[in-house]
């Protein structure tokens, strides 16, 4: 099939997808929007939002929309490497057999990814980062495609091991969860309080989607629309020349090199989405404050006048 046709089956299989996911989830569209061009994109993506949101039931339901093994990962204070990982055990035979842990899946929810101390966090993002893990001197792949979805509670910092900024950095986007509209809680009230059950069916499989994500990197991109998504990235850096006022009052630590990366991948998926065979600079900015958000350090100025990383986003746009 020729790019200029896979692009268009995209479009219309893209479609199909959302409206297998609605099946289950009410609303949330952008939340599932950025889920799925982290996917399309090949990145790993960071859920923050409060408890009962349906972030579990969502990742569920993406992965078996798309065809894919799904397993979660509930984090503990006194999770170890080795329970996400797998180990080595002596089998019958007195021979030292491995046994894969739940790392190994095409998707992942980390969920409350913040309660792991950074031992267990750090072994989470060497699969991430390596798609590979290694276990007693071992080195496993993992299968492909390969993505993390991780959930951060914001309410509770009690027992908690926030992640660092370096980690942090790791995840493509990060995706904010509010709560549902009146009419929509209406709606997931009446759909989980009946016996209500709904068949979710796969319209891909774990080659189509490796297939896509080969088909984005494959996208062109106008000098112009990669300047501008460096440039964008430059501006949240407080000490460079080009830093506006909003960022030097309100920041204390700009975005990295990786999200100019992630701003380019992001902006391809989402105009091939949309039916466009070149992003232009309405999908950078389409996509910047899902993958600038966790990126930019506000400094205690920004929080006590309450400025959010959105609006300081928006700003530089």
């Amino acid at each position: 099939m020729s790019d200029v046709a896979a692009v268009g089956s995209l479009v219309e299989k893209h479609k199909q997808l959302k409206q297998e996911i609605a099946k289950v989830i009410v609303g949330q569209e952008e939340v599932v929007n950025q889920i799925l061009l982290s996917i399309y994109s090949g990145g790993h993506a960071l859920l923050i939002g409060v408890p009962g949101l349906a972030k579990t039931l969502m990742v569920n339901t993406i992965a078996q929309a798309l065809g894919l093994n799904f397993k979660r990962i509930q984090f503990t204070p006194d999770l170890m490497p080795s329970d996400i990982l797998g180990s080595e055990i002596l089998d019958e035979n007195r021979h030292f057999k491995f046994i894969k842990g739940p790392v190994f899946a095409n998707i992942i929810l980390a969920d409350e990814i913040n309660r792991t101390p950074p031992k267990t966090q750090a072994a989470m993002l060497e699969a991430m980062q390596e798609r590979a893990v290694t276990v007693a001197g071992n080195h496993y792949k993992l299968s492909q495609p390969y993505f993390v979805l991780a959930t951060q509670n914001p309410i509770e910092q009690e027992g908690t091991y926030p992640l660092p900024e370096a980690q942090l950095d790791r995840f493509m986007f990060a995706i904010h969860l509010d709560y549902p509209s009146f009419e929509e809680e209406v709606d997931v009230v009446k759909k989980t309080t009946s016996g209500f059950d709904v068949q979710v069916n796969p319209m891909f499989t774990a080659s189509d989607i490796v297939e896509i994500q080969q088909l984005i990197r494959r996208v062109p991109v106008p000098d112009n629309v990669v300047q501008y998504a460096v440039n964008l990235v430059g501006k949240t850096r407080p000490q460079g020349n080009t830093a506006p006022e909003i960022i030097k009052n309100y920041v204390d630590w700009g975005a990295g090199p990786r999200a100019s990366q992630n701003l380019v991948l992001a902006a391809k998926a989402h105009a091939i989405i949309n039916g466009k065979f070149s992003p232009d600079i309405e999908n950078i900015q389409a996509v910047a404050i899902g993958i600038l958000r966790h990126r930019i350090i506000k400094n205690y100025k920004a929080e006590a006048e309450g400025v959010s990383e959105e609006q300081i986003i928006r700003k530089l746009f």
